[in-house]
């Protein structure tokens, strides 16, 4: 295990389908935890993660970007004070410090950013410029011939790019496969195709991030599973296998998408049931430096 110091990066917000976000759970049960607007729409967050070790700064997804045309916007809503570039400047870090950009899967609220859109010349740029981007081939694959459920998620301008230019490298698909030192990988199917959870493994314990798997702590429900999910009864066993983990290991969950908590942990009440315990800032729940 190494020194890891680990920060929340604020991309922003966007709106989707409270329905679509919580599949079968009826809306007068979701609605009390995240209450939609006029069109059903409801607020999500867009959280990356900075991982730091002694020689890399990895960042864990991008957000949406800033690339995508007035019809994307009308349709996801992306907003909010914070982005992904003004985000790591408040943490000390530039754009060109990060070496590492690990996307958990290509669909646009994921990988966006990894391309940004100059104001200033109106071209379309590496938001890295000295990163390797990171995904799986069997991911990558599943992205550059997307099904029709998936389409709209995969768009190619967010990754095409760096695979043409030769900066877009493949992790092998091989279950807890060790990226660098503390950091390994949970590869997931439920919600698309070989979809990859970060655990980093430290000192002080583990912190897991849930991608899509448990996308807010209001997934953490057994039953609470997006319709966007390709396989939810896929999902299920493998939220089942990784909440079970976490609750007798006592490690840290980081939500990517919800709106009030970067992350939290999780127990099991009397009933057998496995149900959030704490939730809040990643500070309030896991420490900022590790050794």
């Amino acid at each position: 295990m190494i020194e890891m110091n680990i920060r929340a990066i604020h991309t922003g917000y966007l709106k989707l389908d409270g329905g679509a976000m919580f599949g079968v759970v009826p809306k007068r049960m979701w609605e009390k935890m995240t209450p939609p607007d006029t069109n059903n729409m409801c607020t999500w967050a867009m959280r990356a993660l900075l991982v730091e070790t002694a020689d890399r700064k990895i960042l864990i997804d991008t957000g949406v970007g800033n690339k995508q045309d007035a019809r994307f916007r009308s349709h996801f809503e992306p907003h909010g004070p914070e982005n992904l570039f003004d985000s790591l400047a408040q943490a000390g870090v530039a754009r060109t410090d990060i070496t590492d950009v690990f996307l958990t899967h290509l669909h646009f609220d994921h990988c966006g950013g990894a391309l940004w859109k100059n104001e200033s010349t109106g071209a379309v740029e590496f938001s890295f410029p000295n990163a390797t981007y990171w995904t799986n081939e069997r991911h990558l694959n599943w992205a550059l011939q997307p099904n029709a459920r998936e389409k709209a998620s995969f768009l190619p301008e967010n990754f095409v790019p760096l695979q043409d230019a030769g900066r877009l490298q493949c992790i092998p698909v091989r279950q807890n496969i060790e990226f660098v030192p503390g950091f390994r990988i949970r590869f997931l199917y439920g919600h698309t195709e070989a979809m990859m959870a970060p655990v980093l493994n430290t000192p002080a314990g583990t912190l897991v991030y849930c991608a899509d798997l448990i996308p807010s702590q209001w997934h953490v429900g057994m039953p609470y599973v997006m319709a966007y999910d390709l396989r939810p009864l896929k999902t299920l066993a493998e939220k089942a296998s990784l909440l079970r983990e976490a609750a007798q290991k006592k490690q840290v969950l980081f939500f990517e998408h919800d709106p009030l908590s970067e992350a939290g942990s999780v127990r099991v009440d009397e009933a057998g049931r496995i149900v959030l315990a704490q939730s809040g800032a990643l500070s309030d729940v896991w420490p900022r430096r590790t050794t």
